[in-house]
């Protein structure tokens, strides 16, 4: 029972820390009739209805599918690796970071399995894990934090999308240098050995892009959440139930625990003013180095109520899911996958940590001279 305890909170270490600083918030700011004001109710319906969306398209096989077909007709270890970093890169702006490498890694290693350089593999997966942090910082809906300042500071598609657009394109460009600095020579392989997926079934495809097309009219404000969650929640709970099961309900539990917790904390005077004055001075930077070592959801959340600058704390938070294997939880997700493959000699997390600290720096870079 105590190891079960003990797997749980590592498991959910994040969810478990929320908690309890969320009950002892609680006894600081007792409770009252402000408190149903600290959660926003919209970010839970979206992220909720995202995920469900995107748990019943991988469960017909949607993304597989479209990833079996593509490395079907590629046979060389560089192209093969650039693919994979791609997919990473543009999919997790609309299925998120985590769901994108929960869904391409296990793919990912079942055709890297055939590189004779073992160290191919790690730097392949390394990449693909900065590419799916990097490519969702340009889309509201790439990661839950978007999602929650997105809202929060009320941002628009267009102004979001202008903001980030400039460190996409840079993160871009040194991924594909990245894949060919780490692939210099260039080998055949034999992709065959790809697992091999039906096609998804035609009319439910169909429903379900219908479903996350509305998940982002709701994100633009052209359609209330309610209506969404109502019309999302029936329809998958009519065509394939089992999808519920997949939904993250931590991370949901974890946002109302830092809603409260963050309603609380600003109102207590000395924090609210001494983080305001630390946070105000240079949100980016403070959201970054917070990141390294609470991650970067939770160092978003916690940040924006002690400044007004979204812009920079968008920015910061999003190049702080670079740099420690913690500073975005999703990169935990490929480094789970690669310990059940990984061979005597290779050092996963001083490669990581270094090629993600190298892309923080020139990344960081381009925002003081945006900055100006």
């Amino acid at each position: 029972m105590k190891e079960k305890f003990i797997g749980i909170i590592k498991n959910d270490t994040i969810l478990f820390i929320s908690g309890i600083l969320a009950v002892i918030s609680c006894f600081i700011i007792t409770p009252d009739k402000e408190y149903p004001g600290y959660i926003n109710f919209r970010v839970l319906a979206i992220l909720f209805s995202l995920m469900l969306v995107v748990a019943a398209l991988i469960r017909i096989g949607t993304f597989d599918y479209l990833t079996s077909k593509l490395l079907g007709h590629i046979h060389s270890e560089r192209k093969i690796s650039l693919l994979l970093v791609i997919l990473s890169f543009f999919m997790s702006m609309l299925l998120t970071n985590d769901v994108t490498l929960v869904t391409l890694v296990p793919f990912a290693v079942n055709v890297l399995k055939e590189y004779k350089d073992r160290r191919r593999t790690m730097f392949t997966l390394i990449l693909m894990t900065v590419s799916a942090n990097l490519g969702s910082m340009l889309t509201p809906i790439g990661n839950p934090q978007n999602l929650y300042l997105y809202s929060n500071y009320h941002m628009t598609l267009g102004n979001f999308i202008i903001l980030m657009l400039p460190y996409s394109a840079v993160s871009l460009i040194l991924l594909i240098i990245s894949v060919f600095i780490l692939n210099i020579t260039d080998k055949t392989l034999d992709t065959a050995t790809a697992k091999k997926v039906k096609a998804p079934k035609p009319h439910l495809l169909l429903i379900y892009m219908v479903l996350f097309v509305l998940c982002l009219l709701t994100v633009s404000g052209t359609v209330h959440y309610l209506v969404m969650l109502g019309i999302v929640s029936a329809a998958i709970l009519l065509l394939d139930r089992h999808s519920y099961k997949n939904v993250d309900y931590g991370l949901l539990l974890t946002f109302i625990f830092f809603f409260v917790l963050i309603g609380n904390l600003g109102r207590i005077d000395i924090i609210h003013d001494t983080l305001s004055v630390i946070v105000e001075k240079n949100a980016a930077l403070t959201a970054v180095l917070a990141s390294q070592i609470i991650s970067n959801v939770p160092a978003a959340m916690l940040l924006s109520a002690f400044t007004e600058n979204g812009a920079a704390l968008v920015i910061g938070s999003n190049l702080g899911g670079l740099g420690t294997l913690i500073a975005s939880m999703a990169s935990l997700i490929t480094y789970k996958f690669y310990n059940k493959i990984k061979s005597e000699g290779e050092h996963y997390l001083l490669a990581f940590t270094i090629i993600n600290v190298i892309f923080l720096i020139i990344l960081f870079l381009v925002y003081m001279l945006i900055r100006g």
